[in-house]
Order: structure tokens, then sequence, then C-alpha cells
């Protein structure tokens, strides 16, 4: 399947795009039971799929440390290794549970200048069938205000139905 979606055209319709792109993700996920191979999946997926994604990856849960995140899975420019619960933007999405959906960066307190070039992000929680936090994914751009409800809507919907 991952062979078809590489020639698959995608319509320009943000919502659309994410509609098609969700489907692929099943469809490929279909079957596989390992947790890293559909975060690695996913993440190249979507990757591949948005040319404005600068940043796109997994915060990994650290079962070893409590409440700090480990870098996991993504596609991009270096990332910060580790990220504690409740810093930056990522930190909030693992602290509260819910997605950030954040237009500049720079104006958010506390943020984590992984690679300085980022200028918007959204990161969404990721669950697992039993409601614990297993993650969060984070998506980042070089434009500000880059996403919004309709990225944050997809994003939580594609990784719902990945992990759950």
């Amino acid at each position: 399947m991952a062979e078809a979606f590489n020639d698959l055209t995608l319509p320009d319709d943000k919502a659309a795009r994410y509609a098609t792109v969700a489907q692929e993700i099943a469809a490929v996920l279909d079957g596989e039971p390992n947790r890293t191979a559909r975060m690695a999946t996913i993440a190249s997926m979507l990757a591949a799929s948005f040319d404005h994604f600068f940043w796109t990856g997994f915060y990994v849960v650290d079962p070893e440390r409590e409440r700090e995140l480990v870098v996991g899975p993504y596609q991009g420019t270096l990332g910060c290794l580790r990220i504690a619960y409740g810093r930056g933007v990522c930190g909030a999405a693992a602290a509260t549970g819910q997605t950030q959906l954040v237009p500049d960066v720079h104006a958010f307190p506390g943020h984590i200048a992984c690679d300085g070039r980022s200028a918007s992000e959204v990161v969404v929680p990721v669950f697992d069938a039993a409601g614990e936090l297993i993650a969060v994914f984070d998506v980042d751009a070089t434009e500000p205000a880059a996403f919004d409800e309709v990225d944050a809507r997809w994003l939580e919907a594609i990784l719902r139905n990945s992990f759950t």
C-alpha cells in the first residue's frame, strides 16, 4: 500500500487532503501491532503530504522518567531529545492532555526552540485504548499561523484511530 501512496495525487483542499491521507494511513497500518512502526509510518506519510510541515513526529512518554517525553519517530531536522511535561508546546500538550494550536511559537510562554526556524506549531496528545497518554504528535512550520482547527481536528482523528 505504501507504494501506491507515493503515487497518489492528493486534493488541494486541506480537509479533503486529510481525509485521503487518513484513509491511506489506516490502510497501511491495518494489522500492524508495533507502536513504533505505526508512529514512524504516520510521521512519514503526513510529512510527505503537506509541504509546510517542517518537522513532523512524536515525543513518547518515557516510562523510565517521571513526566518526561523522549523523542520518537520523526521527519525533519534534529529535534529536542527530551521535554518535561509542562515545558514548551509539547510539554503543555502532555501536561493538559489537550491539543495545542500555536500560531506564533515565539509568543508561547516557555517555548523550546529545538530549531529556531519554527514559527508555528500544532501538538496533539496521543492516547492508547486504555486512555493513557503514550506520546504527543508535534508538527512545526516555518511560517506563522500555518495551522488551524482543520489541522487540529484531522490530526486528532488520525491519531485516535491509529492508537485506540
